[in-house]
């Protein structure tokens, strides 16, 4: 396994795996997020309480699962990079970290968007929220120690330290509605259970969460293909594709 993972992560193969994978990554993204707006937007019914309001869903719980989901991921880039020495990874990590931020920060946008006819008040300090934007500071510390030194391969270095110490905010996030009393409504979607909203809401919503995740892995990768042949411009591969 190790060796198909070395392969895999060396530079240039990285390249010329990606290259195959991303015209399709682009065709599916395109076509989940046109269904999944259309129908959330358009054709699913009224809320009974929150009547159209409900539909800053389909931005909000996408961008805060994806703010999550993305920073597990780069967990696992973290070990990749500090364990196994994968160049590539610490690229892929600070790359995910922009991308994350990004989401973090919509997710608390909308929250607020959301909490104001809800709840009366832009913003409360509630568990859950708090924490959320804990992880948009991580981000912008991740991104930050990876701008602050010269040398890409300990920028890349440090920002992964910071990442594995930042894991401690993932369960936090997730069961904050569940360890204190929150104004925050608890998990709509499980895994091993029904979830909490009609299947007329659902089903556009699961299209926008795999749209939007295609988004994060297509620009991630579309970003890491062009920094890594500013990276590798040395190396025989990127002058011969240059040459192309």
């Amino acid at each position: 396994m190790w060796k198909v993972l070395a392969q895999i992560a060396a530079p240039k193969r990285f390249y010329e795996l990606t290259a195959r994978w991303h015209g399709w990554l682009a065709l599916f993204m395109v076509v989940f997020l046109a269904i999944g707006v259309v129908w959330g937007l358009f054709f699913a019914p009224q809320d009974y309480q929150q009547g159209d309001a409900f539909r800053l869903i389909y931005v909000h719980v996408p961008c805060a699962v994806w703010s999550m989901g993305i920073y597990c991921g780069m967990g696992v880039l973290a070990i990749l990079l500090l364990v196994w020495r994968i160049k590539v990874a610490g690229l892929l990590l600070v790359l995910s970290a922009q991308m994350g931020a990004w989401l973090a920060f919509l997710a608390l946008v909308t929250g607020s968007l959301w909490g104001k006819p809800m709840w009366g008040t832009w913003w409360v300090w509630d568990a859950r929220l708090t924490s959320e934007l804990i992880l948009l500071f991580l981000y912008i510390g991740i991104l930050a120690i990876s701008y602050a030194y010269h040398n890409t391969e300990r920028a890349d270095r440090m920002a992964a330290i910071l990442t594995l110490v930042g894991l401690v905010d993932l369960p936090i996030i997730h069961y904050s509605v569940y360890w204190w009393s929150t104004l925050h409504q608890g998990a709509t979607l499980f895994v091993f259970s029904k979830p909490k909203i009609h299947s007329s809401m659902l089903y556009p919503l699961l299209m926008i969460l795999i749209g939007v995740g295609l988004y994060c892995l297509w620009l991630i990768l579309y970003k890491a293909r062009s920094e890594l042949v500013w990276r590798e411009h040395k190396q025989a591969w990127v002058k011969a594709l240059l040459k192309k």
